[in-house]
């Protein structure tokens, strides 16, 4: 579900060692006791949970944010792999939803209550993340996902329902997002356009989920914020997924936090690409490079447009200040929907998310507001068309179309999960 394919995970210093494979520490259900039906077994697999639960929800105070309105909540299920496996019809391949470096993700069907597999059809549907035994991505990717969506939940915050880890093989449960990936439905050909509104809306909310995070009373840098990684409900509300690579922000009173380089080019940060100091504002920047992309209906990379323009980022940015200029990349499939002062706001708002100099950078919570702003501002009324005459809204229109988007090209896409669409040549680690 929208995992940095193809990236190896840094070591995380909020990850436990990968020896022992945890939530973030539970050494999980495997090997020969685990067969169904040995009251052993069971037993000892219900100490553990026991265990995991209690553990989980000890540190849910610590990681829980001064918000009254953010709650944390108790522990994600343990799952056996034959839960998972009768869950998914066996990961049958019609039941697959997305593919990347990490593995395949299944959509699968448990009880609302218990959790407990279900007919297809019967219950709630989930979506079943399944690690790939040839993934590099494997451990560590996974006890972050656990440790970080186990312990917090947000509206804007795809939620994990339970996690597995047997036979090797590491599996992570989450709620089923039935729309899919915002990176689907801007880019996949024939997906039904997003309107003005609806691409505010999206904006809107996983602003407000990095900005949850960002002030958290451990603040946490999400790291590889991208269209990907941002799932729709049905009602469009966006939720922030894979937290594969996320990390605890810098402590005491430190401003940044140095790791290794992972991520993906075009949204990566230029003070982390050349540095390896991350900062929470690098986050705020990719997120200018997603409103960026929102705008234009056009991907952060893509090496089939002339190359001059590959990076969006570089040909677009001296438009964003020109009325006129901004016009003409303006995603065509919206045109006449926006107002176009909201869209020089939205502009301008890119341009602040986008500065070289970090500290010139605004938060989350600043351009969460901002956004909503801009959300309510409304179109100046407008001739309807049976006031056009001698053929004149024709004209327009004709007109328009010239001044579209020379930059609109053919987008391929990528399926649930949002799975890497750049090739390998634009991955990084």
């Amino acid at each position: 579900m929208g995992n940095c394919w193809g990236t190896t995970p840094v070591t995380n210093h909020n990850c436990p060692a990968p020896t022992k494979p945890s939530a973030p520490e539970t050494t999980g259900n495997r090997g020969k006791g685990n067969r169904p039906g040995s009251r052993s077994s069971s037993q000892r697999k219900q100490k553990e949970d026991d265990k995991t639960r209690t553990r989980m929800e000890k540190d849910e105070t610590a990681m829980a944010p001064p918000s009254e309105q953010i709650r944390a909540i108790s522990a994600p299920k343990l799952f056996t792999l034959a839960e998972l496996k009768s869950a998914t019809r066996n990961f049958k391949p019609h039941t697959v939803l997305g593919e990347g470096g990490f593995g395949r993700v299944f959509k699968g069907w448990v009880d609302e209550k218990t959790y407990a597999p279900a007919k297809v059809g019967v219950g709630m549907a989930v979506a079943v993340k399944k690690s790939n035994p040839e993934s590099s991505q494997g451990l560590e990717e996974w006890q972050s996902e656990v440790k970080f969506l186990g312990e917090l939940h947000h509206p804007n915050l795809v939620r994990l329902l339970g996690y597995c880890w047997e036979e090797e093989q590491f599996l992570l449960v989450y709620e089923y997002m039935q729309k899919g990936s915002l990176e689907k439905h801007l880019f996949r050909k024939g997906a039904e356009p997003l309107s003005w509104e609806t691409r505010l809306k999206i904006a809107i909310g996983a602003a407000k989920g990095l900005a949850f995070l960002h002030t958290a009373e451990k603040s946490i840098i999400y790291r590889d914020f991208k269209t990907s990684n941002i799932l729709l409900d049905g009602a469009y509300n966006a939720k922030l997924s894979d937290f594969g690579l996320a990390k605890l922000g810098p402590l005491n009173g430190d401003s940044h936090v140095t790791t290794r380089i992972v991520g993906t080019y075009g949204y990566a940060a230029p003070e982390y690409l050349a540095t390896g100091h991350l900062y929470v504002k690098s986050d705020v920047y990719g997120f200018g490079v997603v409103l960026l992309e929102l705008l234009t209906g056009l991907k952060a990379l893509d090496t089939n447009r002339p190359s001059r323009q590959h990076n969006l980022v570089e040909f677009a940015k001296p438009s964003l200040s020109d009325k006129r200029k901004l016009k003409k990349i303006m995603d065509p499939r919206i045109a006449e929907q926006y107002p176009l002062e909201a869209a020089m706001e939205a502009a301008e708002l890119i341009l602040r998310c986008l500065e070289s100099d970090l500290k010139n950078r605004p938060s989350m919570e600043e351009v969460s507001e901002t956004l909503i702003k801009i959300k309510d501002m409304k179109e100046k009324p407008r001739k309807s068309k049976s006031s056009c005459s001698n053929g004149s809204y024709a004209k327009r229109q004709e007109e328009s179309f010239r001044h579209h988007s020379p930059f609109q090209y053919r987008h391929g896409g990528t399926g649930y999960s949002g799975t890497n669409s750049l090739p390998s040549v634009y991955r990084f680690m």
